[in-house]
């Protein structure tokens, strides 16, 4: 579904010659508005239009004022098809989700990142085309149906996986792009990311300075570069510090498996004093085990999420959580898109800010 600070019209006649062609209107009788409609109101021929909405030499300066008033009176703008035929920017930039819609729904992070992209975007009257989807070959047939059409001008790439092969079809395909996420190279597509192994080992040094030494881990999915790196920082960590236990469980991010994941491990006879949750959605889903099962948090168990928000504020106790600014994050991407639109070459990797520990009610020493 597109989320716009301006529409994408749907696909129809065009005019190849100029760039433009139909365009839908809103009035009384829902026609389609055609230059031959503003000719018939300035008075003058349709290449006359043409000339002055393509901003073409072949009309006096008066005349191009007059239509270009009249165009706006008249509320018509470029239809996205025709415009693709004369070879317009389709003014839109494309992010195709591949997770559950029912998880996307509850989880704050992509939201957040969808507003600072828009205030990029909106500012520069940019659509940004939104699909969510199954999986990943729905995700790539998104991307090459879009590209046929030339409903966009440039691709985000999120959740990069290991041995992903979005990338090398989304080169093929021409359309400039970014990768948000996954340290390392993607093919010849520049990144936005940031160093979650650093954020995962802030947050486990930080837990056995408290003396916890079994520390788990509630993952997301394990295809995903920055779960992966995640993991190994944990064995990383419990290694250089002498951890008795430790262990890593992928999920799917939602709140009904990091609930299920939780249960499963304070049912353990040696349960962990110490939780980690790739999500603060699954963060508060475990909590709510935890009360539920009767252990106290933080004084039997302590919860950290890698991700901080509303969600992780307003439950009790609040939840320590790895903060970063998610809108700022959204507003860096949609600058390095645009960039990389307007002239492709000229961007490379970018690191965004680390996340950060922000500790809160949750965490604290084992059997305080």
């Amino acid at each position: 579904m597109p989320t716009s600070g301006s529409g994408v019209n749907k696909p129809g006649a065009a005019g190849a010659a100029s760039g433009y062609g139909r365009a839908a209107i809103v009035g009384k009788n829902k026609t389609r508005l055609t230059i031959a409609d503003i000719a018939r109101e300035v008075g003058v021929s349709p290449s006359a239009v043409s000339f002055a909405l393509n901003g073409r030499p072949g009309v006096s300066e008066a005349t191009r004022a007059r239509i270009l008033q009249a165009a706006e009176r008249m509320n018509w703008h470029p239809h996205s098809a025709a415009r693709a035929l004369g070879g317009a920017p389709a003014g839109a930039v494309g992010l195709v989700l591949a997770r559950p819609t029912r998880t996307l729904g509850a989880e704050p992070f992509y939201a957040q990142l969808i507003y600072g992209m828009q205030s990029v975007l909106s500012a520069r009257s940019v659509a940004l085309l939104l699909q969510v989807v199954d999986d990943t070959d729905a995700e790539l047939a998104v991307y090459r149906r879009w590209a046929g059409e030339q409903r966009v001008d440039g691709l985000l790439i999120v959740d990069p996986q290991t041995k992903d092969p979005r990338i090398a079809a989304v080169e093929g395909l021409g359309v400039p792009a970014i990768v948000l996420g996954g340290h390392g190279k993607h093919g010849e597509l520049p990144t936005v990311w940031a160093d979650d192994r650093e954020a995962m080992l802030e947050t486990v040094r930080y837990l056995a300075a408290l003396g916890h030494t079994r520390i788990a881990h509630v993952a997301g999915t394990p295809a995903f570069q920055h779960t992966q790196r995640r993991i190994r920082a944990l064995k990383d960590a419990a290694g250089q510090l002498g951890l008795a236990d430790t262990q890593s469980v992928p999920t799917d991010f939602s709140d009904g498996e990091g609930a299920a994941v939780t249960r499963r491990l304070l049912s353990q006879p040696d349960a962990p004093t110490a939780i980690v949750y790739d999500s603060d959605l699954m963060a508060v889903a475990g909590l709510g085990v935890a009360t539920e099962m009767g252990v106290r948090v933080p004084v039997e168990l302590s919860i950290v999420s890698f991700d901080d928000s509303v969600l992780t504020r307003v439950v009790h106790p609040a939840i320590t959580a790895l903060s970063r600014d998610t809108h700022a994050l959204g507003v860096q991407v949609a600058e390095a898109l645009m960039r990389i639109v307007e002239e492709p070459g000229t961007v490379g990797d970018i690191k965004a800010a680390t996340p950060r520990l922000t500790v809160r009610e949750s965490t604290a020493k084992p059997g305080r």
